[in-house]
């Protein structure tokens, strides 16, 4: 294996179908905080990315190391990542039905700071997947899987921050709808991961 236009493309296009589901929460969050700054968006994405990158090199030791283990460990991906998005996305759906919003007021409504847990669970739950890439890279030596995972990494901070600037977009013109259609989003990326892996 050599380092190539090819090698990058291919890694782009990986990191471009492995984002989607972090594409997709990320709007979800930036639906549930218009209000969001440059610096959020970053620690974001950045989180987003960082497992993207992690996530691809672990199933890479995996292939390499405790195959056996790593294979039976797979049947759980679809399952781990429906219950962490549901979870979150059933909590932001709840919030945003049960809030209760002064008709009379034109009260500004305050946003709060997605949590480091909260976001660390987004970020395990939408890149779960992209252990199996460890397969994909399987033939790769280290520093080539390294710089393939780097990609995907760069590629997916680039799609997150696309989806939080659309998310903010939408979530200021739908106001107190936004926690509503952000938990119906996570709850719906959670289900159809867990179909696509179940029946594939």
């Amino acid at each position: 294996m050599y380092f190539s236009v090819k090698f990058v493309l291919n890694s782009i296009m990986l990191g471009t179908g492995l984002a989607m589901d972090a594409f997709s929460v990320s709007m979800a969050n930036g639906l549930n905080n218009p209000n969001m700054n440059r610096k959020e968006m970053c620690r974001i994405a950045g989180c987003f990315s960082f497992f993207q990158w992690f996530m691809p090199m672990v199933g890479w030791v995996c292939i390499h190391t405790i195959v056996l283990y790593f294979k039976s460990f797979q049947v759980l991906i679809p399952w781990i990542a429906l219950i962490l998005l549901s979870y979150i996305g059933g909590k932001m759906l709840y919030e945003g039905i049960t809030e209760k919003e002064d008709a009379d007021t034109e009260e500004v409504k305050e946003y709060l700071k997605l949590t480091s847990g909260t976001l660390i669970i987004q970020g395990i739950a939408t890149s779960i997947d992209a252990l199996s890439v460890g397969f994909t890279i399987a033939d790769y030596h280290f520093i080539e899987a390294m710089t393939a995972s780097v990609i995907i990494a760069v590629t997916t901070f680039i799609i997150c921050c696309v989806g939080l600037k659309i998310g903010r977009v939408a979530g200021t013109r739908l106001s107190n709808k936004a926690d509503i259609l952000g938990g119906v989003i996570l709850i719906g990326i959670g289900l159809e991961i867990f179909i696509t892996n179940i029946f594939s």
